[in-house]
């Protein structure tokens, strides 16, 4: 074997190997991050299924006569907004992100003061289609809950997967950039007061 082969060959199994992890790194995170993208959609379809269920809820309730009306157009202009708020999965910013949930707060501030309401209409209580709706809102809670777990499960293991060294040389070089968690509404790590004086 001639001499200047050998370190051809050398250079050849070091390159090779260098493309071996690249292209390694590179395609495990697209796969990490098109999960999280998936994780992202999951949320966005449960609280899609909310807001079908509202706009069922609020027919339920418009039926009855003599309810107050500025509670139900709170709900509904909420909900026309929540809805109108998207994001394309390829631009989950966090301010994005943040547009997202504030569209999303205010429609479950005005659906809880709706269920509030409700209590006063004793009518509207035993309404067997209102219990039903009811029950599947407080199912569709959890969903959303559990749906935003796992978008944020996903985000880490990505988010992870580009941080490490010497992932995160590569991933300058591919220009693969952190990903934005969903996070807890402003204020909701205080306890609420209750006020049980009737």
């Amino acid at each position: 074997m001639k001499k200047w082969l050998v370190p051809l060959i050398v250079i050849a199994v070091f390159a090779f190997a260098i493309y071996g992890w690249a292209k390694g790194f590179y395609n495990t995170a697209i796969v990490h991050q098109e999960d999280a993208k998936t994780a992202w959609s999951n949320v966005e379809s449960s609280y899609q299924r909310r807001n079908d269920l509202i706009g069922n809820l609020v027919k339920t309730v418009q039926g009855a006569a003599d309810f107050e009306k500025s509670t139900l157009t709170e709900v509904i202009e909420a909900r026309a907004k929540a809805t109108q708020t998207t994001i394309n999965p390829g631009d989950l910013t966090p301010e994005n992100i943040a547009k997202f949930q504030e569209a999303q707060a205010g429609l479950s501030g005005a659906l809880s003061r709706l269920l509030v309401s409700v209590e006063r209409y004793p009518d509207l209580k035993t309404n067997k289609n209102f219990l039903e709706l009811q029950s599947q809102l407080e199912g569709t809670e959890n969903r959303i809950n559990v749906a935003r777990d796992r978008f944020n499960e996903a985000v880490n293991v990505y988010n992870k997967h580009i941080k490490q060294f010497p992932g995160n040389i590569l991933a300058g070089i591919f220009n693969l950039e952190e990903m934005a968690r969903y996070k807890a509404d402003p204020g909701s790590e205080k306890a609420p007061d209750v006020d049980f004086k009737f």
